[in-house]
C-alpha cells in the first residue's frame, strides 16, 4: 500500500500533468529558450558562450543552466512539451512528497505535517513553471536534510559520512541553476552552528569535554566540505566569471527593483497568504517554544523569514524551511486517538515503488504522444490566452525572417516557435540585455517620455504586443508603422518603407 508521501507524490503528480495545470507549468516562456539552446547544446556539443537567439548575437552570453537546458532539450525532441511537463511534475511531486516525509522524520505530527505541506505547496503554486528553479528547491531539500541530520546525530553517527557527497551534488547543482548559493548558505549556517556549539561550550564536566571535541571535529569537517564545495562551483563552462556575472546580476538595484519575481511578495494573492500563514504559524509557535531550538535552526527559520519577505520568488524554499522547522514544535495531538492510528499505520507502510510505477508510466504516455490507449491523456502546451500563438502562427507562415520585438515576458515563446530564422529584440534573459538595455526598452513599453529613442536606436523593423498594450494603441497613431495581423491577444505591426534588405539588418549588427 502506499503511504501518505507516496499519495501526496501521486496526487501532486497527475493533478499537474493530466489536467489544465499541465498548461499553468508552461506559464512562463523562458521555457523556449531553454529548450532551444539545450538542442542547440546537443547539435553542436559545445556549450553556448555567445548570445544565438537575439540581434546581439555576437555579445557574450553566461548559459548558466546549460545542463538544463540539454535535458530539457532531449526531452522535447523525444516527447514534445508533454516531455518537459513530465520532468517539471516529477521534480515538484519528489519536492513536497520528501517535505511531508522529513518533517514526520523530524518529528511533526502526521496530520500536522500533511496540513504544514499543503500550506508550503499553496504558497509555491505561483512558481510552479517549468524551469530550472524547480531543481533548486530539490537540492535545497537535500542539503538541508543531510546538514540537519548529520548535526543530530553527530560525528560518530552512520550519517556524518553524507556530508562529503554534497561537493559531487554542487558540482550539478552549479550547471543547472544559480540557486546553487544557496547551498553555501545552509553550510554557512550549519558551520557558525557547529562554531557557536565548540565555543561556548564549557569544559567542568566529561560530557561537556566530549561535546566540546565533538563540535570542533564537525568545524573541521564542514570547513572541509565548504572547501570541496567552493571548488566544485568553479568546475562550469565559464569559472570564476560565472560568480562575478552573478554576483553583478544580483547587485544591481535597478534590475532587481524591475524584475518581478524579485520583489517583495503581494499579500493579496491566495499563494502569498498561504505563505502568510507559515509566517504566522511559525511567529506564534518560536514564542512559545522558541528556546528549544538549536542556534542553527534558528538561523534557517531567519534566514527564511528575510528571503520569503525579500523577493516572491524564494517563498518556496522559505515555506519548506519553516514547515521543516516549526513542525516538530507544534504539539504532538497524540490525545486524538485516530491520529495516533494514522501515524501508527503509515509508518508500517513500504509502498516505495508507487513513485517509480508512476514517473515510468507517465514517461511511457508522454513519449507515446500523450496517449493511454486511444485517449488523449496528456496535451501539454502554451496557453493561447497568455501567448500570442495565433500571431506568431501568422508570422511564421508569411515568411518573415527579421528580428521581432516583443515584450521580455514573450521573447521565450518566439525563440521556441521562430528560431532559427527569425532572431528576437528581448526576451526575459535580463542580466544579458543589463540594465542601459533595459532602461530604454521598459521607457518604451511605459510609453515614458522619449519612449521613441529606443526606435532610433535599434531601428526596429516588426513589433509584436498585447492587443491591449499602451505601446500598441500609440504605434496604431503614430505615421511610419503599418498593421498586418491582429486578434484579442496580440497585434503586430511592420515600419513601412522597408525593404527586405533593410528589414533583414533592422535591429542592428
Amino acid at each position: 500500500m502506499p503511504s501518505v508521501s507516496d499519495l501526496i507524490f501521486l496526487g501532486l503528480l497527475g493533478a499537474l500533468v493530466f489536467t489544465p495545470l499541465s498548461v499553468k507549468l508552461l506559464g512562463d516562456a523562458g521555457i523556449g529558450w531553454h529548450i532551444r539552446d539545450g538542442q542547440q547544446i546537443l547539435a553542436t556539443h559545445a556549450v553556448s558562450r555567445f548570445d544565438p537567439f537575439s540581434f546581439r548575437y555576437w555579445q557574450p552570453w553566461f548559459a548558466w543552466e546549460w545542463l538544463y537546458d540539454i535535458v530539457v532539450g532531449k526531452l522535447e525532441t523525444w516527447c514534445g512539451l508533454n516531455g518537459v511537463v513530465w520532468l517539471t511534475a516529477v521534480v515538484i511531486a519528489t519536492v513536497f512528497a520528501g517535505t511531508f516525509r522529513l518533517a514526520v522524520a523530524r518529528g511533526t505530527n502526521l496530520l500536522l505535517a500533511l496540513v504544514l505541506t499543503l500550506l508550503a505547496m499553496s504558497a509555491s503554486m505561483i512558481h510552479f513553471l517549468a524551469r530550472p528553479h524547480v531543481l533548486s528547491w530539490l537540492f535545497a531539500l537535500a542539503w538541508f536534510w543531510i546538514l540537519d541530520s548529520t548535526e543530530q546525530s553527530g560525528i560518530h553517527g552512520q550519517r556524518a559520512k553524507w556530508l562529503w557527497p554534497l561537493p559531487l551534488s554542487m558540482l550539478l547543482w552549479v550547471n543547472v541553476h544559480g540557486g546553487f548559493l544557496l547551498g553555501f548558505v545552509l553550510l554557512g549556517i550549519y558551520w557558525l552552528g557547529s562554531v557557536w556549539t565548540w565555543m561556548t561550550t564549557r569544559e567542568t564536566r566529561l560530557e561537556e569535554s566530549l561535546q566540546k571535541i565533538a563540535s570542533g571535529h564537525r568545524v573541521r569537517q564542514l570547513t572541509g566540505v565548504g572547501l570541496l564545495s567552493i571548488a566544485a562551483s568553479f568546475i562550469n563552462p565559464y569559472g570564476w566569471r560565472l560568480h562575478a556575472h552573478i554576483y553583478s546580476y544580483l547587485s544591481n538595484r535597478f534590475l532587481m527593483d524591475h524584475i518581478e519575481e524579485f520583489q517583495s511578495p503581494n499579500f493579496h494573492g491566495i499563494a502569498q497568504r498561504c505563505f502568510l500563514a507559515l509566517l504566522l504559524i511559525a511567529i506564534a509557535t518560536l514564542a512559545v517554544r522558541g528556546r528549544s531550538l538549536r542556534l542553527s535552526e534558528i538561523l534557517i527559520v531567519l534566514f527564511a523569514v528575510y528571503a520569503g519577505l525579500l523577493a516572491s520568488r524564494n517563498i518556496p524554499v522559505s515555506s519548506i524551511l519553516l514547515v521543516l522547522i516549526v513542525g516538530p514544535l507544534l504539539p504532538r495531538l497524540e490525545s486524538w486517538g485516530f491520529v495516533q492510528r494514522m501515524s501508527t499505520v503509515d509508518s508500517q507502510l513500504h509502498g516505495r515503488l508507487w513513485p517509480i510505477f508512476a514517473t515510468v508510466a507517465v514517461l511511457l504516455i508522454a513519449a507515446n504522444g500523450g496517449r493511454s490507449g486511444s485517449t488523449l491523456s496528456m496535451n501539454a502546451h502554451f496557453d493561447a490566452a497568455r501567448m500570442p500563438v495565433a500571431a506568431v502562427d501568422f508570422l511564421e507562415h508569411s515568411g518573415v525572417k527579421v528580428p521581432v520585438l516583443s515584450p521580455d515576458y514573450w521573447g521565450g515563446y518566439l525563440i521556441y516557435r521562430l528560431y532559427p530564422p527569425n532572431k528576437v529584440v528581448i526576451d526575459d534573459r535580463h542580466d544579458f540585455y543589463g540594465e542601459e538595455f533595459l532602461r530604454s526598452y521598459l521607457a518604451m513599453m511605459h510609453v515614458e517620455p522619449g519612449w521613441d529613442e529606443f526606435f532610433k536606436q535599434h531601428q526596429v523593423g516588426y513589433l509584436l504586443l498585447p492587443r491591449r498594450a499602451a505601446l500598441a494603441a500609440v504605434i496604431s497613431e503614430t505615421p511610419g508603422w503599418k498593421p498586418l495581423y491582429s486578434d484579442d491577444i496580440a497585434i503586430v505591426f511592420m515600419r513601412t518603407g522597408l525593404n527586405r534588405e533593410d528589414a533583414d539588418l533592422a535591429p542592428g549588427r
